[in-house]
């Protein structure tokens, strides 16, 4: 008799499987190298960015350690102007200008909006691929014969000097279609990808703040574009239009740069200004304060930074009433500026304010950016800036806003949306240390600076009178503090990728679409169609100790 077999009535059911994300949707080095997910992108242009910050900050402490001594410290002249160069020309253009928009952008534009990712993926690589060529340009200068034009490239020196200006002209170049691409990118992404629902006045603030961004970046970018090509030609050519030798001018130069130059201190400080809106609504526990003008405030600046690149040249030569006009628009940018200040108090005030370590990185920025725009009225006047302009005045009233404003912003938005990137959660404490030592060792680094201007120290000098000596060695240590209160940041975002623990899905209570998906996010973003509703209403919000975060309770 033969046995018979018979199958299962019930199919074993395996065990469900965590659903995956986008960090492990495909693995190995090509599928990183060629993906079009936005946030693979965000990431990699995260790491590029901070490698780049990296770099210029140990060029900055290698200045500041020189500085010490009032005969230098250990570099000769021409050592000094390259490596100051090299720090100016890192920080501005593989740093500060894409940190926010191209890393945290591009990471969340598409999940803030409810997208899926940005309108053209595949230019969204192209355009990280362009960041990279010219960095390699920047990298390649640097190794060889060295640059010492200062990050402006000024005529008619960049047309005297041996070094590789067309290196690095060629360089800021390929960054600018960089910075073309992914503005492009950003505006057709809000205009066509906003889901049902999303209107313009229930969009995120940093969505506000990174399509005004945008628009600067298609309108303004070209123009840089066009002055490095034309510094180019005249070095190769001659063609006379920066030359005072075949009837050009120099000031010409200037004219074009700042005309980009100025609207790009806004590419750098609006998405700053759109984060600190997200983090002090979201960690006051209470909706933002004047949402509508904050949003307005946010297209002015982006408007009115077209109109002031003159401020920048007072000391030139210009005619008397075109000073007097670029003096009074440089008062009136102010305006939209203070609006979104005040408004971030008004949004603290009464609210539920956690001073967690994006908060702290917040509250940092609020005093680091008001005395970086205050300091700038004075050099908005006519009269003062002839005695301010070349002085270190202009250095601390600059590193105030870039660094103080954007650095800054960009720290607190890397430790509010840490945990959404890598899905870990960080070291609280850490966090905390790190904001602190960073907001003390920037301000010993650069309020000395104020007073060094005021009594007539010039920037860019190599050597300086033994009087400024004690000033110089507060700033020099104010520097390396700062350093290693960045180097505490650092570890601590490393520390949660071995050691942190898994992020809940809403960690610090927002209401925007980011902290409706998962920690990390799918790779499509969202499993289901999300619910669009008012970004700023945390009504219904609790924190549920088993989820280790906020849910929405109906």
């Amino acid at each position: 008799m033969s046995a018979v077999v018979t199958k299962p009535l019930v199919t074993p059911v395996e065990p469900a499987k965590e659903p995956g994300n986008f960090l492990t949707h495909t693995s190995g080095f090509l599928s990183w190298a060629l993906t079009l997910d936005h946030k693979r992108i965000g990431l990699m242009y995260l790491v590029g960015v901070m490698a780049s910050f990296l770099l210029g900050g140990v060029l900055a402490l290698i200045v500041r350690a020189h500085l010490f001594y009032a005969d230098g410290a250990f570099l000769t002249l021409k050592q000094y102007n390259q490596i100051f160069t090299l720090h100016g020309a890192v920080m501005v253009f593989l740093f500060i200008i894409p940190s926010v928009p191209a890393a945290l952008g591009n990471f969340l534009l598409p999940i803030m909006l409810g997208a899926k990712d940005v309108a053209f993926p595949r230019l969204n690589l192209s355009s990280f691929y362009l960041w990279v060529g010219g960095a390699i340009f920047f990298l390649v200068a640097m190794l060889t014969t060295g640059l010492d034009t200062g990050w402006t490239f000024y005529t008619p020196y960049s047309l005297e000097t041996t070094g590789p200006v067309v290196l690095a002209t060629l360089g800021v170049f390929i960054l600018g279609f960089s910075s073309i691409f992914t503005g492009l990118n950003f505006i057709v992404t809000i205009n066509t990808m906003r889901p049902p629902g999303m209107t313009w006045f229930r969009m995120p603030l940093l969505l506000w703040a990174i399509y005004s961004t945008s628009i600067i970046q298609v309108l303004a970018t070209p123009v840089l574009g066009i002055t490095m090509l034309l510094l180019i030609a005249e070095r190769f050519l001659g063609i006379g239009i920066f030359d005072p030798k075949l009837n050009g001018d120099p000031v010409t130069y200037q004219h074009f740069f700042w005309f980009y130059s100025h609207p790009a201190v806004y590419i750098m400080i609006l998405p700053a200004m759109g984060i600190i809106s997200e983090l002090m609504s979201v960690h006051s526990h209470k909706g933002i304060f004047g949402y509508r003008m904050i949003a307005y405030s946010s297209v002015a600046i982006a408007l009115f930074g077209f109109l002031v690149w003159g401020h920048h040249m007072f000391t030139s030569g210009m005619a008397n009433v075109t000073t007097i006009v670029f003096s009074a628009l440089t008062f009136t940018v102010s305006i939209p500026s203070a609006i979104k200040v005040f408004n971030w108090l008004f949004t603290m005030y009464k609210g539920t304010v956690s001073l967690t370590t994006p908060m702290l990185y917040a509250l940092a920025f609020m005093f680091l950016f008001t005395i970086g725009g205050l300091t700038g009225l004075p050099l908005g006047a006519l009269s003062i800036d002839r005695h301010f302009h070349d002085t270190y005045f202009v250095v601390a009233h600059f590193h105030y806003v870039m660094m103080g404003g954007t650095l800054v912003a960009f720290l607190g938005g890397i430790f509010h949306w840490w945990p959404k990137m890598v899905g870990k959660m960080y070291n609280e404490l850490g966090g905390q240390i790190s904001a602190g030592i960073v907001f003390v060792g920037f301000n010993l680094t650069f309020l000395p600076q104020f007073v060094l201007g005021t009594r007539g120290m010039p920037r860019r000098y190599a050597t300086y009178v033994p009087e400024f000596e004690f000033l110089h060695q507060l700033s020099t240590y104010g520097a390396f503090l700062l350093g290693i209160g960045l180097f505490v940041a650092l570890g601590v975002l490393i520390d949660s990728l071995i050691r942190g623990k898994k992020a809940p899905t809403n960690p610090w209570g927002g209401a925007t679409l980011e902290w409706v998906c998962s920690s990390p996010p799918p790779h499509d973003n969202f499993s289901k169609p999300p619910v669009v509703g008012d970004p700023y209403d945390f009504r219904g919000l609790e924190y549920d100790a088993r989820e280790g975060g906020y849910v929405r309770r109906k």
